[in-house]
């Protein structure tokens, strides 16, 4: 005779202690689960809305300048010090954790054009109109000392930018051309030009260290090899670009932030046409930072906003403004991919959340696991019409808001125009050009 006897282990439904949660049983069978994705639409909908509710990018504002915040670097070591140059030639080193101003150096007369610390963080560069180049030791002086800079190069023309190497006890300069110095010596290696016209911005490449790219005011964005000692080839827009940043995950890419309101994404390889152009601003681009995931890269206009891209997206995810801020001039993204550090006209230093929803502090692990359970589902839904509305929509003060709708006004009449031309001139006449094509006007090599 056979006899069936259920069987139940206590372990998988009696609780080890009064603490631990109540175990459930469940069955997954999707069978006795009908309305399972009319229950997760509306998880999601409800937590898009939540994170639009949650959405308070802004933190702190870090006053103390007297004059407009002209430039910003990062310490390579350290992610609570951040270090400003202003428009009177005073330099400011900040302590994010305490929100403070920790050291004052009147550096330079005049603008401070650039800066950029050392690969090993012991110190930083400054450049101003005084047509100088200061190295500046990273600690404050001890008591009773001077402040006084290492070294001093003082130049024969006005340097406009400068950025070190990433690996090396070199640096690059730019003015009329692109100077390469070693640290111990007060002349240039060796100089770079490619034209007659003034270089605005020079960056290191910080994958392939020996590559740079700099700006020039005729329009060109030219690549150089600092083993060559010599420009490899340039790229000629439509208007003039004003910095560029290289991606710091791939080597080849990097973006460029233009006077026509857009930026570009190029591939350094082919050049003929950007990966991709970023479309979203309405005034002059002035800055340009990638993020050290390489994912996406944060800028800065003159229509006073900072715009958050997706490298692989044509538009912005997000947009931060507010009232007091102006044209803004500088941008960085920290090096642990939390917050984004801005310097504007205002004499103002405004740190804001990479995340514009994002809780901070530390998460209990039911609150990680239902914030990456929403992000899935709002991943999943993204695309209907009721949530994607949700999730886009933002506030945009009014003078923007205006200049984006004459914008695209103005976009549609030239379009209009150009299908008009097409239909009455003779076939192949008039050749359709893509957008990524119709700013560039030549690549020379």
């Amino acid at each position: 005779m056979r006899v069936k006897v259920l069987s139940r282990n206590p372990d998988d439904y009696v609780r080890e202690t009064k603490l631990d949660l109540q175990r459930v049983p469940r069955n997954y069978d999707p069978a006795l689960h009908p309305f399972e994705v009319p229950r997760e639409y509306t998880r999601a909908l409800n937590a898009t809305k939540l994170e639009r509710v949650f959405a308070k990018p802004f933190l702190s504002s870090l006053d103390g300048h007297r004059d407009g915040v002209n430039c910003m670097a990062k310490h390579p070591k350290s992610l609570s010090t951040v270090l400003s140059g202003a428009c009177d030639g005073e330099v400011k080193i900040w302590n994010l954790t305490r929100r403070q101003c920790i050291r004052t150096i009147q550096a330079h007369e005049g603008f401070v054009r650039g800066m950029c610390a050392r690969f090993c963080g012991t110190s930083f560069f400054t450049v101003g109109d005084d047509k100088t180049v200061k190295q500046w030791k990273m600690e404050s002086p001890e008591y009773g000392e001077e402040e006084e800079p290492i070294h001093t190069i003082l130049g024969k023309t006005v340097y406009t930018g400068i950025d070190h190497h990433w690996k090396e006890a070199v640096f690059a300069t730019c003015g009329p051309q692109v100077d390469i110095w070693d640290e111990q010596r007060t002349s240039p290696m060796c100089s770079l030009t490619w034209g007659f016209d003034s270089i605005s911005s020079v960056k290191f490449n910080p994958i392939e260290t020996y590559l740079l790219g700099s700006c020039a005011s005729d329009r060109n964005i030219v690549l150089y090899d600092m083993r060559k000692s010599t420009p490899l080839k340039k790229v000629i827009l439509n208007m003039r670009t004003n910095t560029l940043c290289w991606n710091p995950m791939e080597a080849f890419i990097f973006t460029a932030a233009n006077e026509d309101y857009n930026l570009y994404t190029f591939d350094m390889r082919f050049l003929e046409s950007p990966v991709m152009v970023h479309m979203d601003h309405v005034s002059a681009v002035l800055d340009v930072d990638y993020s050290p995931t390489g994912k996406e890269f944060v800028s800065a206009s003159f229509d006073k906003s900072v715009r958050i891209f997706p490298v692989d997206k044509g538009h912005s995810r997000e947009v931060y403004h507010t009232k007091r801020m102006q044209h803004v001039i500088t941008v960085k993204w920290t090096s642990d991919n939390k917050y984004i550090l801005c310097g504007s006209d205002e004499m103002n230093i405004r740190l804001w959340k990479a995340n514009a929803s994002e809780k901070l502090g530390v998460l209990a692990p039911r609150e990680k696991a239902a914030m990456n359970y929403n992000q899935k589902l709002k991943e999943k839904f993204q695309y209907h019409p009721q949530i994607r509305r949700i999730a886009q929509h933002r506030h945009l003060p009014k003078s923007i808001f205006c200049q984006i709708k004459e914008q695209r006004i103005m976009r549609e009449a030239r379009r209009r125009k150009e299908l008009n031309r097409r239909k009455h001139s003779k076939p192949g006449s008039i050749p359709v050009v893509s957008e990524r094509k119709k700013h560039i006007v030549a690549v020379v090599k």
